[in-house]
């Protein structure tokens, strides 16, 4: 068996205490097949020095929760592990820009559709109602450009005020409508081929698609028409050594497919609701090996 590492969260942090084992634990049944065993350790324990990766044969963050809450942090552990050589996949250079959402304004500028977003250091009432001015709808969405689990993430409707807004930088967005009537789709790509499509749905009168939040799973026998060539698209543009990527798109107002995220750090693989993907991934794992 050959024995990998898999990086977890902070083990000070009980927030996620009685998550990560299950995620490890599939991820675990899904690459024993390909004779590979995966060992935890937490990512918050080499951050200025990556003695403890060295010679791993490959590394994944595949469970690196809560790096948002501590971004500084996080930057300096990836800028160690790339300055050490460590084989992580994928790699610190790119987990590292992935963590601010501010690279979609860069996909974009590749000619990748995302929605309109206005970029600021801090969300403000100010900018909020200019918002509403400027994309002429009645419902925006406010977030931090470092974020996870849509975390500190607001739905404002025109004359509804900003409280509890994210520190830092933010972006500000239309809401999409289709979000509610036709979800989120996630195409899941290992070793740069499609494993699978999973379509998300929010609960009624909720906006946020993650489990957490009541969001149902289901796979889908083939991407949306549109959805498979904006996602090859963005990968394209990406252009980075990936071993997986899952990207998450939607419909816009008319109907066009948008980028929401590129999500290449510690992606969900929806395992549970497509169990085949599992297979896919450990052959991708496997061929790095």
């Amino acid at each position: 068996m050959t024995r990998i590492a898999v990086l977890t969260p902070d083990p000070s942090d009980p927030s996620y205490a009685d998550q990560w084992p299950g995620v490890l634990e599939r991820l675990g049944e899904a690459l024993a097949p390909a004779g590979v065993t995966v060992e935890p350790t937490p990512w918050t324990d080499h951050v200025g020095d990556a003695s403890g990766l060295a010679g791993r044969p490959l590394v994944l963050p595949l469970i690196v929760w809560g790096y948002h809450l501590d971004h500084a942090r996080w930057m300096k552990a990836c800028a160690t592990w790339a300055a050490a050589g460590v084989r992580m996949l994928n790699p610190p250079s790119v987990i590292g820009w992935n963590s601010d959402k501010a690279y979609l304004a860069r996909l974009a500028e590749k000619g990748v559709a995302i929605p309109e977003t206005i970029w600021s250091e801090r969300a403000t009432q100010a900018g909020v109602d200019a918002a509403f001015e400027r994309f002429g709808t009645g419902t925006v969405i406010v977030k931090p450009r470092v974020s996870g689990g849509a975390w500190k993430t607001l739905r404002l409707s025109r004359g509804e005020r900003l409280a509890d807004a994210p520190d830092g930088p933010a972006m500000i967005q239309p809401y999409l409508p289709a979000i509610e009537t036709e979800g989120e789709t996630s195409l899941l790509f290992f070793g740069g081929e499609l494993s699978h499509v999973v379509n998300k749905r929010p609960v009624s009168g909720e906006f946020r698609v993650q489990v957490q939040f009541g969001g149902g799973y289901t796979a889908l026998a083939a991407p949306p028409a549109g959805a498979l060539a904006l996602a090859e698209k963005a990968l394209a543009a990406i252009d980075e050594d990936l071993l997986y990527a899952r990207i998450d798109v939607a419909r816009g107002a008319d109907g066009e497919w948008l980028l929401m995220e590129a999500e290449l750090i510690e992606p969900d693989f929806y395992l549970g609701s497509a169990p085949e993907g599992g297979a896919r991934f450990a052959e991708a794992v496997k061929a790095r090996l």
